[in-house]
C-alpha cells in the first residue's frame, strides 16, 4: 500500500480530536489508506517495531475493504464489513507469508483494526456507526504462560549465581597456558558487578529487557527504592525493587560504573566496558540475554528467559497479596486482566492441590 498524504503536520497524540478534523482538509481523500496514513501521523505513539506491525496489519484490512467492496472509502465501512473481515481472517490459515495464522495473530490484528476504527470514529463518525463495536476478540488462552516463571528454587540459584560473578565470573578459559596457576585472570572486560546488579534487577524488579538497557543513572532513586523505566511505546514506568537488588545496583556503580563513564560520558546506568572500540556506552538487549544465559549455566537453570522474571515477580505478588492492583502497579500493565491471570495456578500446582485431599 503506498504511503497516502495527510497534509498534516505532526503534533502530540494528546491533542484534542476537534482540532485533527479542523485540519483535514475538505479535499482530502476520504479512502481508508489515507485515514491510515493520518493515523500514524497524528496519534500512534508506539516504538518503531510496533508501529510496523500495526501498519501491516492494516495494510491488510485496506486490502481486505478494496477487494470485497472494490474501493475502500470510509463511508463504505461498516460493522459487516468488519464480520467479514474477522470471518477472513479464521478462513484463511496462511498469511501473505506463507506462516500459520492462528488465534494469537488474528486477535491481534482485530486489536490493532478496532483501536484504529474507534480513532476515526472520534474524529469523524462514520455513516452507520462504530464498524467495531460489536466485535469480540477471539479468547487465546493463557497467553502468560505461568509455566514459564521461575520457581522460588530458580530465582534462589540465579541470585546466588549472580554473587558467584564478584570471585569467579570472567575468568580465562585457557586451562592450558594457566594449568599451573591457582587463579586463572580476569578477562580484559568483563564487569562481574554490572552483570550480577543486571541479574537482580530483571528478577527484583520484573522490568523487560529493552527497559534495562534505556536505564539512565538518574532513573534510580535509591530513596524511594524505586526505578524510572521508559517501557514498551516511550511510556514510563515506576518500578518498586528489593533492598538486597537496589545494593546490587550502589556496589555496581561504585565498583565499575564510574571508571567505565568515564569514556562513553553517557547518562546510561548499565555501560559497555571502556575497552569497547565502538558504541556510545549503552548496552544492547543481546548483551542482556548473554549475561542472563551466562548465569543460568552457571546455576543450571534451563528454557528459562529474562521474562520468566518477570512473570514470576507477578506470581510472588499475587500469592504475597492476592491483590490484582499490587500486581498491575509493579508491573505496568494497562489492561488489569493481564495482571489477574497471574492468578492461575501451574498444571504441576495443581496436580499436587488434587494430591493433598
Amino acid at each position: 500500500m503506498a504511503k497516502a498524504q495527510t497534509a498534516l503536520s505532526p503534533h502530540n497524540a494528546s491533542q484534542n480530536n476537534k482540532s485533527i478534523v479542523n485540519r483535514i482538509p475538505a479535499s482530502a481523500s476520504d479512502t481508508i489508506e489515507w485515514w491510515v496514513a493520518a493515523y500514524f501521523e497524528v496519534e500512534v505513539t508506539t516504538a518503531a517495531s510496533s508501529r510496523k506491525v500495526q501498519r501491516r496489519d492494516l495494510e491488510l484490512f485496506v486490502r481486505f475493504a478494496a477487494e470485497v467492496e472494490g474501493v475502500a472509502e470510509r463511508a463504505l465501512w461498516s460493522p459487516r464489513l468488519t464480520r467479514a473481515f474477522q470471518n477472513y481472517l479464521r478462513s484463511s490459515a496462511i498469511d501473505d507469508a506463507g506462516r500459520k495464522r492462528g488465534d494469537r495473530t488474528v486477535s491481534r490484528i482485530l486489536a490493532h483494526v478496532k483501536t484504529f476504527a474507534r480513532w476515526v470514529h472520534r474524529v469523524r463518525p462514520f455513516p452507520l456507526g462504530d464498524p467495531v463495536e460489536k466485535i469480540k476478540l477471539p479468547r487465546v488462552g493463557n497467553g502468560l504462560e505461568v509455566e514459564r516463571a521461575l520457581t522460588e528454587a530458580e530465582r534462589r540459584r540465579l541470585l546466588d549465581a549472580g554473587d558467584l560473578l564478584l570471585s569467579t565470573g570472567g575468568r580465562s578459559r585457557d586451562r592450558l597456558r594457566y594449568k599451573n596457576t591457582d587463579e586463572r585472570p580476569i578477562r580484559r572486560g568483563y564487569r562481574a558487578a554490572r552483570n550480577r546488579a543486571i541479574i537482580y534487577a530483571l528478577i527484583e524488579t520484573g522490568m523487560r529487557r529493552a527497559a534495562i538497557v534505556n536505564l539512565d543513572l538518574a532513573d534510580v532513586d535509591f530513596k524511594r527504592r524505586a526505578i524510572n523505566v521508559r517501557e514498551k511505546g516511550g511510556a514510563c514506568h515506576s518500578y518498586h525493587i528489593s533492598r538486597d537488588g537496589l545494593s546490587a545496583i550502589r556496589d555496581y556503580i561504585e565498583r565499575e560504573q564510574a571508571d567505565d563513564n568515564a569514556k562513553w560520558n553517557s547518562p546510561a546506568l548499565f555501560l559497555s566496558p571502556a575497552t569497547n572500540a565502538h558504541g556510545d556506552g549503552r548496552l544492547a538487549v543481546r548483551v542482556v540475554n548473554e549475561v542472563w544465559n551466562e548465569v543460568c549455566r552457571i546455576a543450571c537453570v534451563e528454557g528459562k528467559s529474562p521474562h520468566a522474571a518477570r512473570h514470576a515477580m507477578g506470581r510472588f505478588i499475587m500469592d504475597k497479596t492476592g491483590n490484582v492492583a499490587a500486581v498491575q502497579r509493579q508491573l505496568g500493565h494497562k489492561n488489569a486482566a493481564y495482571s489477574l491471570q497471574y492468578a492461575r495456578i501451574t498444571a504441576d500446582e495443581l496436580c499436587n492441590a488434587l494430591d493433598e485431599r
